[in-house]
């Protein structure tokens, strides 16, 4: 049943004529939620040549100028659904009454209303006249979401349609409040519609930007092989699994998962939800060694290509003056995530990483919570070399009363992997046999090796204290957890400064939800004993436990080598629920 909102109008005192009869009536047939009408309906936004390689913000300004809400037109009837009806009810005038339907002058620039006219939506902006004849015999009216919350003190997605008859003195008025839906951001217990990561480009350029690759990525055809097989596994036809071409300096950027935070809005209609996708870029802004040119990732400009169309449009929310702890590692979107619905939170929370000492973008991270849905936790992952959320933390369905739990990466574990092997008189098996890492260490060496650095016990009591958060956060129990085995090793920064750390082997929480009980995770290449992986072995049997079905899919090369794994190289566009 459509939801509807109205409101009758008030005498002004402006005269006390009973010339005009009583006030108007302004209803919202479909409720009050206004959607962001940011998509592409007709796909008349392209890029041009060039645009996927240059170095120039005003290409990013232009690409993400163009959509629905940019002109002043309605661009079809697919165009037409993203809009909300309102009516205008038939009112007792004579033909010298005037209409007038605005907002107010701060909100003027978010919204735009079109009313039907000889069978054609026209626009009034956001300040029109209504005809005598449309007052008498009452009108159609649309109204359009021109963009989303991005700061409340600049404007909180209220919209305040006013209604004002007059005729000659006397003036009546009606009001309706709408509001722009927020914006929610997808998790990984929905069922993943579209799988996309990189592929091999046309060039090999060297690129200002993406410090975090220092080798070229390799045996990719080994990564798209498993994770095509893990995909069909997972119940997914072919077309749903996308490897994008990018721009001439490909190989520096590969990382899918850092581009893009997918969300949505949604509103009610009496044909069920529609729903608009809304991709958010990631906020990394970059510039050139000279410092004379600039513009965000390139990378993101594929959005842009691939995906931006019907129903799909793009946000880009960022600063170019940052304060010195900005991290553009931490402004990568795979530091973004979201914990599902549970008691208190019925549309999950946002999860991220973030310190005093390393932090996103304040812009990027304010607009997420204006949405005023999902509110953050936020983990320190300030000790980790690259900083992301999903490095050590992933949601995963549980047999619990709640359907969810987390996955989270367990150096201790690991370390007790290997003595026990020891023990076991298998010391002499090899990590990482078969691939293509610069070391290899046996079981042996590897212990003797972190007895003296203690990379793993560090890492550990890091990792207790994002657990603490997430326990106290979530409501979730100690027992509750599932715990990865994941070895971990330090930098070496010299000059005072801390010692970071990353996964020496692939982080097995760092994968790919492709459905609430598939889960293509990183080859650990873990040591062999008695012909089984001691890694994949440990993480199938606790997955299992908790009905989730692993699909392993090789990532070393690829990813791993070059500081990420497999949820980093790819990104999922999931059901809506």
């Amino acid at each position: 049943m459509a939801i509807i909102a109205s409101v009758v109008g008030e005498p002004s005192t402006a005269g006390a004529s009973t010339a005009l009869p009583p006030s108007p009536r302004l209803t919202a047939p479909q409720g009050t939620l206004v959607l962001p009408n940011l998509d592409d309906d007709t796909r008349r936004c392209t890029l041009r040549p060039g645009d996927l390689d240059r170095l120039d913000v005003a290409v990013d300004t232009r690409l993400a100028s163009c959509n629905d809400a940019a002109d002043d037109i309605v661009n079809g009837p697919r165009d037409m659904a993203d809009l909300t009806p309102v009516r205008l009810a038939p009112m007792k005038t004579t033909r010298h009454a005037s209409g007038r339907i605005s907002v107010p002058t701060e909100q003027g620039k978010y919204v735009r209303i079109f009313v039907r006219r000889a069978g054609t939506y026209v626009s009034l902006g956001s300040d029109g006249q209504l005809t005598a004849s449309e007052l008498r015999h009452g009108a159609q009216l649309a109204v359009e979401g021109r963009d989303i919350v991005r700061d409340p003190k600049r404007w909180d997605g209220r919209i305040s349609l006013t209604l004002t008859v007059t005729k000659g003195q006397d003036a009546r008025t009606a009001h309706l409040a709408l509001h722009i839906a927020p914006v929610l951001l997808q998790n990984d217990l929905q069922r993943a519609q579209q799988v996309f990561a990189a592929a091999p480009g046309p060039g090999k350029g060297q690129p200002v930007e993406v410090p975090a690759a220092t080798r070229q990525p390799g045996q990719w055809r080994q990564f798209a092989d498993s994770l095509r097989k893990a995909t069909r596994a997972a119940g997914m036809a072919d077309r749903q699994l996308t490897f994008q071409k990018g721009t001439s300096q490909w190989w520096r950027d590969i990382w899918r998962q850092d581009i893009v935070e997918p969300a949505y809005v949604t509103r009610p209609t009496p044909n069920g939800p529609h729903t608009l996708r809304i991709l958010l870029r990631s906020p990394n802004y970059w510039t050139s060694h000279d410092g004379r040119s600039a513009s965000l990732r390139r990378a993101g400009r594929l959005l842009f290509r691939d995906l931006r169309g019907p129903d799909i449009g793009i946000v880009q929310q960022y600063t170019t003056h940052r304060d010195p702890n900005v991290d553009e590692l931490l402004n990568f979107t795979g530091n973004i995530e979201s914990l599902p619905p549970y008691d208190g939170f019925p549309h999950g929370r946002i999860l991220y990483g973030s310190s005093a000492q390393r932090h996103p973008d304040p812009s990027f991270t304010r607009m997420l919570r204006a949405q005023g849905q999902q509110p953050p936790v936020v983990l320190d992952t300030s000790w980790l070399v690259v900083g992301h959320a999903d490095e050590t933390v992933h949601v995963l369905r549980a047999d619990n009363a709640r359907g969810w739990t987390l996955a989270v990466s367990d150096p201790r574990l690991a370390v007790d992997l290997l003595r026990r092997a020891q023990r076991a008189g298998e010391g002499g098996q090899r990590l990482f046999a078969g691939t293509e890492a610069d070391l290899k260490p046996t079981i042996d060496e590897y212990l003797r090796m972190d007895a003296t650095r203690g990379d793993n016990e560090y890492a550990a009591r890091h990792l207790d204290e994002q657990l603490k958060v997430l326990l106290r956060a979530t409501g979730l129990r100690p027992q509750d957890i599932i715990r990865l085995p994941v070895l971990y090793m330090g930098d070496e920064p010299g000059g005072g400064l801390p010692r970071r750390y990353i996964a020496a082997s692939p982080a097995l929480a760092n994968g790919l939800s492709l459905s609430a009980r598939d889960y293509a995770a990183p080859d650990p290449h873990g040591p062999r004993v008695t012909g089984h992986d001691l890694f994949r072995e440990e993480a199938g049997r606790r997955l299992a436990a908790q009905g989730v079905r692993v699909r392993w899919v090789e990532d070393f090369s690829w990813a791993h080598m070059v500081g990420g794994e497999v949820h980093c190289a790819t990104n999922a566009l999931r059901d809506v629920p």
